[in-house]
């Protein structure tokens, strides 16, 4: 179950009419825009994410009515949104760690907003990593990214994919394990 699903599973205003509505959902995207774009930008690059991030408060504000916050905290949503967003951009995203991994992040890009968000990535993603996590399953990988880029819990984790909370760490731990075993050989060999 993506966060785009949960956003439709039961008509919010039935229960709690308002909280997401007008001022509510405007508190909600400035709380959360910064952390949802800075993890969209590092997992497609800052061209890429004005696109997904707009999209994901769009779908988020179009579904307001029917988020359940019973089900899910309004940064869980938002994660899971941006990240079933970002799963329509699965081969941009591999196309760009795979290019990372060969030759690294560009030098300057520019603009200051684009410059940090590149040095973030060039930090957080250097090319064996990038590599690396280019070979992963596309589902080990949100779940590795979801903990390392935005910081979520097993608990956030869960509801924003809409999986169970045991998946979320077994997942984890197979991703762990395969990053583990090739940044080694990696090691060893540079």
């Amino acid at each position: 179950m993506t966060g785009e699903t949960i956003a439709t599973q039961v008509p919010w205003a039935a229960r709690a009419p308002g909280a997401l509505d007008g001022e509510g959902f405007a508190e909600a995207f400035d709380a959360h825009f910064g952390e949802i774009h800075a993890y969209v930008a590092q997992r497609l690059g800052p061209d890429n994410a004005e696109d997904v991030v707009a999209e994901t408060f769009l779908t988020a504000f179009r579904k307001r009515a029917h988020y359940d916050p019973s089900r899910a905290g309004v940064r869980a949503w938002l994660y899971g949104i941006a990240t079933n967003l970002i799963g329509k951009h699965r081969r941009l995203e591999a196309r760009t760690l795979r290019a990372l991994g060969r030759c690294g992040p560009e030098p300057e890009s520019p603009g200051h907003e684009d410059s940090v968000a590149v040095r973030v990535s060039a930090q957080s993603l250097r090319p064996e990593l990038a590599a690396a996590l280019a070979e992963l399953d596309r589902r080990d990988r949100d779940v590795l990214l979801l903990v390392a880029l935005a910081g979520l819990s097993h608990d956030e984790i869960a509801t924003a994919l809409g999986i169970p909370y045991g998946t979320v760490g077994s997942r984890l731990s197979r991703a762990r394990k395969k990053l583990r075993a090739q940044l080694g050989e990696v090691l060893v060999r540079g």
